[in-house]
């Protein structure tokens, strides 16, 4: 009886040694590239020359090694058509039923502080993904395995006798995939500066499945970028401790870690619901989460604190009675951390670092497509602060202000915040129109209020009888705001009459 004919090739040989044996044991004859053949025969396992199949030798440094017709003549072959039958036995080609292909490192090699373009164009597979797309394009009848995970399953199915052309397809639809992954990352090395070409793929690993979406009624899952260098975000946290992360938990941390991350000096931030109920800097990260708690001490139950620095024992004596459901940081004390760990509901992450770094670009979903985007990399500091009115802001205030800049970029817009003593004591979120979170702000800051500084992430569009006048009523001191509005000059004169100091970025901080 004529074998079966499996060719095997992949770059990561994990597993590859037990999944040969299992295909001897099936009746398989196995042929290899070079590399891989010797991989095999080196564990005992007979395998044949791809030379051997295709009477051709390995050329071009083995560029050229599976390009072949009697490769994927062998892989395209239908067998439910004599007249391909007919032309495979015509030129004496033979079927092949199994592909086992993964592909050269191309990003652990543009991953290398050394990495030139002729490394990376070496590093680009192009016989590994032209098999795997003949063999998946030909998948009733040549199964393709791309990924150890699979060997077993694998084997067990033909073990079982006909393998199941359901099983056949995912399989031929996780190659497809592998090489369209591949081909992204390519596509993005090569592409280096154009940020929004015609044709954009994105390539990205699956990190977990979570329970459900935002609702039970959805379903999740998380992905993160794997291309070197992209940023650590909260897809690569490490859980020390708790419940796995749902849809949710992600989402909400990543906008608490994305704030913190925005501050160099020890800061807190308290966030619920993706906005931010507490934010502040300090000296020690316990002064900091007290500050940041003390901005609203209603909104904190159940949620979520990022800290941008070691969480101390400190830090935990002033968490004291308060229920959180994840903390996330890049480091813990040790007794901080067992301290913690005691919390039955309250998931512990712990970040590779605290570094502040950006996607090139950023994603959203919309309705058929999807929305991309540079991201709002501009803080306090990066701003120039344009005084506009009669009096000018202290250093002390340009100080707060600047501050209170960092802070509204991470609130939902419209969105306004006071702060005071690098924390925020009121901020109002997510209104239609501006004066609503004017007025959340001013009553969660109460009696705190007096001497604060008030931030905006775009212009008032009206100012007497609204958002700037009540603003200067309640006893703000400074204001910052984008400027650029039709009213802009009545603004002016409303904080003139009332000492205010106001200031324009030129820059607009919206975030939906």
């Amino acid at each position: 009886m004529t074998s079966r004919i499996a060719i095997l090739a992949p770059f990561d040989k994990t597993g590859l040694d037990d999944l040969a044996r299992g295909l001897v044991e099936l009746g398989f004859a196995i042929y290899s590239t070079g590399g891989t053949k010797k991989f095999l025969t080196d564990k005992g396992i007979e395998a044949h020359s791809i030379s051997d199949l295709t009477s051709f030798p390995e050329i071009l440094d083995g560029r050229v090694k599976t390009l072949h017709p009697v490769v994927h003549g062998g892989l395209l072959a239908r067998r439910d058509k004599p007249e391909h039958l007919e032309e495979i036995a015509r030129n004496s080609i033979k079927l092949i039923d199994l592909v086992v292909v993964n592909l050269y490192p191309f990003r652990e090699t543009i991953a290398r502080a050394d990495v030139t373009m002729d490394m990376a164009l070496e590093n680009i597979d192009i016989g590994g993904p032209t098999m795997i797309r003949a063999s998946a394009k030909n998948h009733p009848w040549v199964m393709t395995l791309v990924d150890p995970a699979d060997y077993d399953a694998a084997l067990a199915q033909m073990r079982a006798g006909e393998v199941p052309i359901d099983y056949r397809r995912t399989l031929a639809a996780k190659a497809f995939q592998h090489v369209a992954a591949y081909d992204t990352m390519i596509a993005g090395y090569l592409r280096d500066s154009e940020l929004f070409p015609e044709e954009l793929t994105v390539g990205l690993k699956k990190v977990a499945q979570t329970r459900y979406g935002e609702n039970p009624a959805q379903k999740g899952a998380v992905y993160r970028d794997p291309t070197p260098g992209a940023p650590h975000g909260i897809a690569d946290a490490e859980k020390l401790h708790g419940m796995d992360m749902s849809y949710l938990n992600y989402f909400d941390s990543d906008a608490a870690w994305r704030c913190a991350i925005d501050f160099d000096d020890p800061a807190v931030v308290i966030v619920k619901h993706a906005t931010p109920c507490g934010i502040a800097v300090a000296s020690d990260v316990a002064t900091a989460y007290q500050r940041a708690y003390d901005s609203d001490t209603i909104s904190p139950f159940g949620g979520i604190i990022a800290v941008n620095q070691e969480v101390t024992w400190e830090m935990t004596e002033a968490m004291k009675g308060k229920r959180y459901d994840i903390i996330v940081a890049p480091g813990y004390e040790g007794r901080a951390l067992e301290r913690l760990q005691k919390r039955k509901d309250l998931r512990i992450l712990r970040m590779p670092s605290a570094e502040r770094k950006h996607s090139a670009l950023e994603y959203r979903s919309i309705l058929g497509g999807v929305l991309v985007q540079t991201p709002d990399v501009l803080r306090g500091e990066d701003v120039e602060l344009r005084t506009v009115t009669k009096r000018a802001p202290t250093d002390a205030e340009a100080a707060e202000l600047r501050f209170a800049w960092t802070c509204v970029k991470h609130v939902k817009s419209n969105g306004v915040v006071i702060a005071k003593d690098r924390a925020t004591i009121g901020i109002g979120a997510g209104q239609p129109n501006r004066l609503w979170p004017t007025q959340q702000a001013i009553e969660r800051a109460g009696e705190r209020i007096a001497g604060s500084v008030l931030a905006s992430d775009a212009f008032f569009p009206f100012a007497k009888g609204d958002a700037v006048e009540a603003s200067c009523q309640a006893g703000v001191s400074a204001i910052i705001q984008p400027g650029g509005g039709n009213r802009d000059e009545e603004a002016i004169e409303v904080c003139n009459q009332y000492g205010v100091a106001m200031v324009f970025t030129g820059a607009r901080a919206f975030r939906h």
